[in-house]
């Protein structure tokens, strides 16, 4: 049986000028919904191996941006928050649809093209998410979908 990879991805930076980041403390209640709804779902979180990403060099930038698509590209599933614009998420989202994964945004951004264009499911806020995911609407798309099938490998 194929496992059901999600990769969990979502803004850090955007648009911020600063070496700042948005906070994450959105990336918690997914991963508790998910614990609640789909508990035998493999989860990888790129931002919770890389916490200190702010400060990384171009070097380590590059390298870290790089694995994380690729990341999300072998994953079943990419549950993508955009609340606003986030260009790491915007690849990650891309290459992971073009790839065969399901993608599930959660953002207000309905009208944004990248999200229209690869989004499976648009929900516009983390209730919805969850409503989504309790009334089995994801294993119903990955069967319907035929999931495409993840080698048996840590993400």
């Amino acid at each position: 049986m194929t496992k059901i990879r999600i990769f969990l991805a979502g803004i850090i930076q955007g648009s911020i000028a600063e070496a700042k980041i948005h906070s994450q403390d959105w990336r918690e209640p997914i991963k508790a919904a998910l614990a609640r709804h789909l508990p035998e779902a493999e989860i990888y979180c790129h931002y919770s191996e890389h916490p200190n990403s702010i400060s990384y060099g171009l070097a380590q930038i590059k390298e870290t941006l790089q694995d994380g698509i690729e990341k999300a590209a072998r994953s079943n599933v990419v549950i993508a928050f955009v609340p606003s614009a986030s260009m790491g998420t915007a690849l990650e989202v891309y290459e992971a649809a073009r790839r065969g994964a399901v993608i599930l945004t959660i953002s207000p951004l309905r009208a944004n093209w990248v999200l229209r264009a690869y989004s499976d499911v648009l929900l516009p806020t983390l209730a919805e998410f969850e409503a989504f995911l309790a009334a089995g609407e994801l294993k119903s798309l990955l069967k319907a979908r035929g999931s495409k099938t993840v080698p048996d490998v840590n993400l």
